[in-house]
Parts: C-alpha cells; structure tokens; sequence
C-alpha cells in the first residue's frame, strides 16, 4: 500500500511491484488493477529502472517523469513522484518494504548484472521492426 499525498488529505493506493529478470533493468509498478470486491479495474503500470529506486533509498534520484527521495525526518519514508502529461502524483512508501523487494530482485540479477542477464536480440529485433 502507497499514501497518495492530497492536498487536504492522504489516500491509500494499492500498487503492485514486479521484477521479471528477462527485462532486468525494469521494476513495474501497477497501481489498482484489481478492486476490493475482487474485479478488475482500469489500473495504471508505471515501468521504473530498478537503479533508481535502488539510488531513492539513501538519496534523492531522478529525473524528469520519476523521482525518488528520501523524507528528512522519518527514517523509513520515501517519497515517489510520478509526471505524466495529465498531471502528477506524490506517494509515500515505505523504505523498508521497498528495500526488501530490491534485495529479493538482486537475488535473481545481482546490481551491475543487468547487461548479462539481458536479451537485447528480441528488443533490437522489436526496434527495427517498428521502423
């Protein structure tokens, strides 16, 4: 669960983080998807570099349409900004949950592992395909 930060008020999000080592540089997340009476919604995925969010535990990281930062005066609060050309959303997270799902993503690919573990034969072949 994420705190959207409102203006009046803090709204909890449901958001689903998953890693898939075929595309390791990756982290998506899925905010909704599945609502409290059990059907499907309209939920929204954002596709985020697992290195950032590694950097967003100790130190502000990103740029642009994602960003990640510690808060100054709780030690297991991040703050996760996402732009889109709609507008824009600020949650707030907990670091160590976020930290334990990137030590188990390190598991499958260890940091600095990423270009190994890739198949850039299919994503270049996708890339020309679309010319």
């Amino acid at each position: 669960m994420l705190q959207l930060v409102g203006p009046t008020a803090w709204t909890r999000v449901t958001a689903t983080l998953t890693y898939d080592p075929r595309d390791p540089f990756a982290v998506r997340v899925r905010f909704g998807g599945r609502s409290s009476d059990g059907t499907d919604d309209d939920g929204v995925e954002w596709l985020v570099a697992r290195d950032l969010l590694h950097a967003g535990l100790t130190r502000p990281s990103g740029e642009g349409d994602v960003r990640l930062w510690p808060a100054r005066t709780a030690a297991d609060v991040l703050f996760l900004e996402l732009r889109a050309p709609s507008g824009h959303a600020l949650f707030e997270l907990s670091r160590a949950v976020l930290a334990g799902f990137l030590a188990t993503t390190e598991q499958l690919v260890p940091l600095g592992g990423e270009s190994d573990a890739a198949d850039m034969d299919p994503e270049l072949l996708a890339l020309l395909q679309d010319e």
